[in-house]
This record gives C-alpha cells, sequence and structure tokens, in this order.
C-alpha cells in the first residue's frame, strides 16, 4: 500500500464518523408496565370469604 492509499482511508473514515450521533432524548422515557392484578385479588377475596363462610355458619344462615 502506498501512502495516498492510507491518507485516503483515512479521510474516509474521519468523513464517516461524522454520520453517527449519539444524543439524549427531548423528552423522558416513558416505561408502560400496566399490569392487572384484579384476577389475583378476587381469587383471594373468594377464598377468604369462603374460609369465613365456613367456619362461621352461625353468622350467614342458608
Amino acid at each position: 500500500m502506498n501512502k495516498r492509499t492510507i491518507m485516503m482511508a483515512g479521510f474516509a473514515g474521519l468523513a464517516l464518523t461524522g454520520c453517527i450521533q449519539v444524543k439524549a432524548p427531548d423528552k423522558p422515557i416513558e416505561i408502560n408496565l400496566n399490569v392487572k392484578v384484579q384476577q389475583e385479588v378476587v381469587v383471594k377475596l373468594q377464598r377468604d370469604a369462603q374460609d369465613l363462610i365456613q367456619n362461621n355458619p352461625e353468622l350467614f344462615p342458608q
């Protein structure tokens, strides 16, 4: 390789470095983690109510 080829490769490398930019976003990054836990709560309440009825049958006559 001669000096001219090496210099051209160096200039090409310098020219390409200006194409890549890392910049912080203007707005904050928002991560939406909406998770529904309704089913777990309902099942737990159903079990608690069932245990309450079974342990206190005089409070809940049928």
